[in-house]
């Protein structure tokens, strides 16, 4: 597996010298024409994560995982979890960094750890990335994109609890 990426490397280089490209001078340009969509994006991720902050710093997260976890324990989903559950469509970086708390208090290799891993992996940060992507090319109306992407995660985390629970079993 770490082969992988060398390979790689050696095989753009070889064809860079096939089509006598600069590969210098390509990644140059394609940095330059990278800035103007990074500049469009900021002010996006900027509101995205504040928004974020807020929801966290109100207290307002923890009472939704107060209520919603007699529920999410009823389907399968330690109340661990909850807070990954809920904030896994909103941010990559907040569902990592509780990935890491659930680590740390219940173990890696528990049915929690295992669980969190999975689903982390089975879902998508859905409402950042409207909110980026959509948001930078001026998009307003995503018609059917974040129903679609919800009912997505949703059999993500479902999927993830009958793979982990057949395999603990």
């Amino acid at each position: 597996m770490e082969i992988i990426l060398p390979v790689l490397l050696v095989i753009m280089f070889m064809m860079a010298a096939y089509k006598k490209t600069s590969v210098y001078d390509s990644f140059v340009r394609g940095a330059k024409n990278a800035l103007p969509v990074l500049i469009s994006i900021l002010p996006y991720m900027a509101a995205m994560l504040a928004a974020i902050n807020i929801f966290r710093a109100s207290g307002a997260l923890q009472g939704f995982i107060d209520l919603s976890s007699p529920v999410m324990e009823f389907i399968g989903i330690p109340r661990e979890l909850t807070p990954l559950v809920i904030l896994r469509p909103f941010s990559g970086s907040a569902a990592i960094a509780l990935l890491d708390d659930i680590f740390k208090t219940c173990g890696p290799d528990s049915y929690q750890g295992v669980l969190a891993s999975v689903m982390l992996g089975s879902t998508e940060t859905i409402f950042y990335t409207v909110a980026l992507y959509f948001g930078s090319i001026g998009i307003k109306k995503t018609r059917y994109s974040i129903p679609t992407a919800l009912i997505s995660g949703i059999a993500g985390i479902a999927a993830s609890i009958i793979a982990v629970q057949l395999m603990w079993k």
